[in-house]
């Protein structure tokens, strides 16, 4: 069992659209195993390849008594009817906002031997298969807020104890390079 640690927010991995898995091989299978035992941890729906620093179009879910993955996943339908969750995100962790998903949501997508597979869902799951697909596209729930949540969101993230800006970069110094290096001594 390999759970592996999660990416938070500030990770470009987070915003790079995935690229689609062309080759199913041991490499891939592996793959699938770590994020079926990643999303398989108390308060977790869904986990996406991103979300553990793999570029590849691969999440996972476990919602209710339901436990799977698909591997290059497309949003295929999504209903009129929309409803309104609290949306949370492991790459965000502890902080909730009000996000508007559609109430049910087809996704279509291959399994490890390259066999078609459709999952679909309503409520919870239609927001997994919503969240986890906006990953692999390079987009966060947080994207989805209005203009005002969003910066709120951002604040937010910034004043969070688990939050780490960019490291400021070293002073500039003036580096003295000894005579038999090509400088002044």
């Amino acid at each position: 069992m390999t759970m592996r640690p999660i990416v938070r927010f500030g990770d470009p991995v987070l915003v790079t659209k995935t690229t689609p898995v062309t080759t199913f091989d041991q490499r891939t299978e592996k793959l699938v195993r770590d994020l079926l035992d990643t999303v398989d941890a108390p308060g977790r729906a869904g986990v996406a390849a991103t979300q553990i620093g793999v570029g590849s179009r691969v999440f996972s879910y476990a919602v209710e008594d339901r436990i799977g993955y698909v591997i290059n996943p497309e949003i295929v339908e999504l209903s009129e009817e929309l409803q309104d969750c609290d949306e949370g995100c492991l790459s965000i962790p502890r902080l909730w906002y009000h996000t508007e998903r559609a109430q049910r949501a087809v996704v279509k997508g291959v399994d490890l031997r390259n066999e078609p597979i459709t999952v679909e869902g309503t409520g919870l799951m239609a927001q997994c298969l919503q969240h986890e697909t906006d990953h692999l596209d390079g987009m966060l729930y947080i994207d989805r807020l209005s203009p005002e949540d969003r910066k709120r969101a951002l604040r937010d993230i910034r004043h969070s104890d688990w939050f780490l800006p960019a490291e400021k970069p070293a002073p500039t110094t003036t580096v003295r390079l000894p005579s038999a290096f090509g400088g002044n001594a």
